[in-house]
């Protein structure tokens, strides 16, 4: 079992808690209220800026010209994402230049910034894997029985799409080649996965 994988598989209980969250579910049938999740857009476009930049310190880190080039590659994923969260944002109304981000996101962006900076790129790559991994999971599993065409229905098209699970798999090779099996890597790993529990209860507890 490689490094990436068994990391995943000591986290099913919050990959499974993440499925099962009421904001998630409400994504997947279509029922979530729509206040809750233009509070998302805006955070998770806020948190996807840091992640970039958490990409862009780890590739200026990277000990050879593969992992830099990697991580950059992915960075660059991240900018077409938020270009999604873009035309989101136009359809909800949300201003993505006046959000004000909340706890759960601050925690979440200053752990993942101050492992960038901190850390190696070993445990910068197992900080940041937990979010694709968990939104490739959380697609997968919400297309399972087809997508239903309702007001979220891309958001599950684009983390079940072919295009994004190459940034996953890129992302845990990073975590194969340059982290170590530590306690470390493994309780950095795991408040990541955490932190997107707590990501999701934040969302719906807007009224």
């Amino acid at each position: 079992m490689t490094l990436s994988t068994d990391l995943w598989t000591a986290n099913q209980d919050l990959a499974a808690a993440c499925l099962k969250h009421p904001f998630v579910q409400g994504i997947g049938n279509g029922t979530l209220e729509q206040s809750k999740f233009a509070y998302y857009v805006g955070q998770d476009a806020f948190f996807l800026e840091a992640f970039a930049r958490a990409y862009s310190v780890a590739a200026a880190k990277a000990p050879d010209w593969a992992g830099f080039t990697t991580f950059h590659a992915l960075a660059g994923g991240v900018l077409q994402e938020l270009r999604l969260h873009e035309s989101y944002a136009a359809q909800w109304g949300v201003n993505l230049k006046s959000v004000e981000p909340g706890m759960a996101t601050r925690r979440y962006t200053d752990f993942l910034l101050a492992t960038a900076w901190g850390g190696d790129v070993g445990l910068t790559a197992a900080a940041m894997s937990p979010c694709m991994r968990l939104y490739a999971f959380l697609g997968e599993q919400l297309a399972s029985h087809g997508i239903p065409e309702h007001q979220y229905a891309d958001w599950i098209r684009t983390y079940s799409s072919a295009d994004f699970l190459p940034l996953t798999q890129q992302l845990d090779s990073l975590v194969e080649n340059y982290a170590t099996v530590t306690a470390s890597i493994y309780s950095t790993y795991r408040y990541a996965m955490s932190c997107e529990l707590e990501f999701f209860q934040a969302a719906w507890m807007v009224v």
